[in-house]
Order: structure tokens, then sequence, then C-alpha cells
């Protein structure tokens, strides 16, 4: 890793207009943290990234300097949490360097010009690894970015690095054995969630201001939750990917520590051409409006129970005292819900085709190089019938139907994220939540993927502590592609409540 020393004279090299690309080099939990006990974070670390950004534009402040501060961060946060796995800070500073000519010269600049950003380690980065926590792709690196990665670099983003996931994002639990365990930056014997993980670690302590993710059965919304940020399940085809997939399930979105930041992100992530079929082409500088909105008389359905799933006592406490907060804001708040009953068969069904299409191959080459758990989806798959796929298949559009019409009386639905509080970083998944067993690695994220079969849009918002300390997140799931909308209510919901200022004890 480099000094802070060495790092402030690759800035001086850079603004000289030197070219310093990297492949990137990994951080380990074994890299000596510096004074990582006493020194305080600096303020650029923690400030809002839209207050960043105007800042930068004000010529307030520098990139360079904007980036020097994150690198320091990282250097002494990252060996106790180890949420960047690939850090390319020679690559940074030479884009730090060019972001600040361009505002010297009075460029043209992007929403995002001068912040520092870290990918999720399953999309490709062009020239930096991109491991997707597998030993397959332990060397790989790509010639080309996503699609996402394009958006947010065209936007003015800096790429600093990547962030940690689970082995090919499978899991809410981010581990690998690559990279190892992410932990929980509120108790570091914990886990972050995953398998946005290394993102939400990452923001939390404010190692970067804005973060991309992705999301199947909660990986944008447990991890913000189990971490004290904001993560975001758009609408599917909100966020144009590179795929041509008709599938719904899987969904790439932002994450930040708060709803305006987020937004902000937003608004350069949606929208646009791509190879989706799913895409939803209405411009994404909708998001970057103000968020502000009056609630009276909005209806707001509580939530009852799932269908009758567990949930720890901190959890359901900690969501159901928040409650009030929403009828001050003017919410008629009444306890309903859609019907979940048959979502339990169906998404694991669909969701087992996905990995047996992309991993069956190579769980023959290699079968010691995949984990136990992907190798049950597989299985799963073939074991499964076209019959049962038939099945899931409708159960999805009932789901769907059933969401539309439940939304006719209610404009948004509040759950919490997750239904257990962060556990012990050394298990693979829970077997049991509040005593009730969890026959699959899957079983204890219903509260999540419930949501993702009924394919609207859906955000986690810090809600609150548990008597130890420990982060609660809130679901607020919208209408049909009414994502501006569910931004909004988790924006005025955000405003009334202290948590998301909180900062966890590891910075």
């Amino acid at each position: 890793m480099l000094s802070r020393r060495d790092f402030g004279t690759v800035l001086g090299a850079a603004a000289v207009g030197g070219s310093l690309p990297s492949l990137g080099e990994p951080l380990t939990p074994d890299t000596p943290a510096t004074d990582m006990e006493t020194t305080q974070a600096p303020d650029l670390c923690f400030m809002p990234a839209t207050e960043l950004a105007a800042r930068l534009r004000r010529k307030d402040v520098s990139a360079r300097e904007v980036l020097a501060a994150h690198v320091a961060q990282i250097e002494r946060v990252n060996p106790r949490v180890n949420a960047i796995v690939t850090f390319v800070p020679e690559r940074a500073a030479a884009d730090a360097a060019r972001a600040d000519e361009a505002i010297a010269r009075g460029q043209p600049l992007g929403p995002l010009h001068g912040l520092p950003i870290a990918h999720k380690d399953l999309v490709d980065t062009a020239g930096i690894r991109t491991v997707r926590g597998s030993p397959f792709y332990r060397d790989n690196v790509p010639t080309r970015d996503a699609l996402v990665v394009q958006r947010l670099r065209a936007a003015g983003a800096i790429t600093l690095g990547k962030t940690n996931t689970p082995e090919f994002g499978a899991g809410s639990h981010t581990f690998n054995p690559v990279f190892g365990a992410t932990r929980n930056p509120w108790d570091t014997g914990r886990t972050c969630g995953g398998s946005s993980g290394g993102a939400a670690v990452a923001l939390a302590t404010g190692m970067i201001p804005i973060a991309d993710g992705s999301d199947t059965g909660g990986s944008l919304r447990n991890p913000a939750a189990f971490c004290n940020v904001v993560g975001f399940r758009p609408s599917p085809g909100r966020v144009p990917t590179d795929s041509s997939s008709w599938n719904a399930l899987s969904v790439s979105g932002p994450m930040a520590r708060s709803v305006a930041d987020l937004a902000l992100l937003l608004s350069v992530m949606a929208g646009g051409d791509s190879p989706s079929p799913l895409a939803i082409t209405e411009d994404g500088a909708r998001f970057a409006a103000p968020l502000g909105r009056d609630f009276r008389g909005v209806r707001v359905a509580w939530w009852r129970g799932l269908g009758g799933i567990p949930f720890e006592p901190e959890v359901t406490r900690v969501i159901n005292d928040t409650r009030r907060l929403f009828e001050q804001l003017g919410c008629i708040v009444e306890e309903a819900e859609p019907d979940f009953a048959g979502i339990d068969e169906a998404f694991p069904t669909l969701r087992h085709l996905s990995y047996h299409s992309n991993y069956a191959g190579l769980a023959r080459q290699r079968p010691e190089w995949i984990k136990d758990t992907i190798h049950w989806e597989i299985n799963e798959a073939e074991r499964q019938t076209g019959a049962d796929i038939a099945r899931a298949l409708t159960r999805q559009g009932k789901a769907y139907a059933d969401a539309r019409q439940f939304f006719q009386r209610y404009e948004y639905f509040i759950l919490p994220v997750t239904q257990l509080m962060p556990f012990d970083v050394n298990i693979a998944y829970p077997t049991n939540v509040s005593g009730t067993p969890m026959a699959t690695y899957i079983d204890w994220m219903r509260s999540c993927w419930y949501v993702t079969f009924m394919a609207n849009p859906a955000i986690s918002v810090p809600a609150g502590f548990s008597s130890g300390g420990l982060p609660v997140g809130l679901q607020i799931v919208g209408r049909h592609r009414a994502d501006w909308s569910v931004l909004q209510l988790a924006h005025a919901f955000e405003s009334s409540t202290p948590h998301a200022r909180r900062r966890p004890p590891s910075v």
C-alpha cells in the first residue's frame, strides 16, 4: 500500500500530467493501521456527497484534497473491516488531477465530478481486476467497464477501487475464499450483510461518499440495514445493465449515507439507452430534484407479520417504534400487507435457474472452487421440473398483479429490512431466527426477497439501534415504478430522526 507521503508524491506527479494506470493492489486485514484508535476521520470523509460536489464546483476544495482524505481514511480504517479489496490510488490520483484541471479551465462538469467511488467487485472495471469473490477470477482484469461504471465515470466520479462481495454475490453475508470476510463497523465480530457488504461498510466508515451495488434477494437493502446506511433497490430496468435478460429479480442500484446523496447517484445511474429489454428510458436527471413533499393524508400500509415468518424481538421493537413518526408526518397508517403465500417456493425456483446458467459449467470444471450453497443452487435447478418453473412463473405474475391491486389503496408498504440483527461473522449463515429453523442459506432473508418478487421499488433507511447498539433498517416499498415517491418518503423519515448521523465505533 502507498504511504501517505508516497501518495502525496503521486498526486504531485499526476498534477504535472502523468498517467499512472494500475491493476489494483489488495488491501488485507494484515495491513497495519495508522493511529486507528485515536485519529479522527477527516470532515471531508463524512461530508454529504451533495455538499462535497458543490464545494468542488465552487473551488472551496480540490479533487486532489478530497481524494487524499479518502485514501488516508482507507489506510486507517480498512485493515479492520476489509471493505475495499482492490485499491488503485495511483490511477485515482491521475483522475483527480484531471478533474481539477477541468474545473480550472471552466469545462462542463458532471454531477459527480471529483467524488471518489469504489465499485462492487461483481461489475467489470477496465484495467482493474474484477474477482467476483472467486478463485476462478483471482487474476481477471477486464478490458472494458460495465455500463454502470461507464456512466459513473462519465459523470465525473473517480474510481478508488473495488468493494468486497460474497462469492459470485451469493448470499447476504460478505465473505469469500479470495479476500475473506468484511466486518461490520458497529461490531467487527459480526457480519455486515451482503452481497453489497463491502460497499455498505466503506460508506459507513467514510472511505467513500457514494457506492454502487446490486440486489436480487436483498443485497442492497440487507447490508444497508446492518451498517446504518441507505440502500435502494430500484424498479427493474430503472438502472440499465449490460444484460439482455428478461429476469426482473436482479437489479443494480445506489448506496449512500443519506437519501439525498443516493438520489444524486441515481440521477446518473438511471435512464438512457441499454441492451436490457427491461430498461426504463426515462431521464434519470429527475432524481436530482429537491426531495421535499407534503405527506398529509397519504395512506401507508404497516406490516403485520408477513404471513408468520419469524423476526427477532429487537427488530420488531425498533421498527414498530417508528410508526408514530409516519403518523406525525401526516400519513394515515393502517395494518395491511399483500398476500405472500407461495413465494417461499416460487422465488428460490427462479433463483436456482440463474445460478445454474451462470455457474454450472464452472462447478463441473473445479467443484472445489465453488462453495456449497452455490452447488445447492445448481443441484436444485437440475432437480426441478418444467412444471415447477411454470408454477413459479405463474406465482410471479400473481405477485405483480396482487401488488398493483394492493397499492391502489396504499401508496407505501412499510416493514423491516431484516428478520434478525447482524450475526456472527464466522458462520456461513444463520440456521435459525428466534428459534425457528432456517432450512437454506437464504431463508433468513425473506423479508427482502418477498419484496423482490413484487417488482416494486424498495429502500432501506436507518431506523434506530438495538439495545446492544447495532443498527436496524426500515424498508419502504412504493408503487410500480414509483421510485421517486419512495425516495421522497425515505427522505422525510430520515429527516425526522438522528440515526443516519451516528458514526460507528470503528472510525
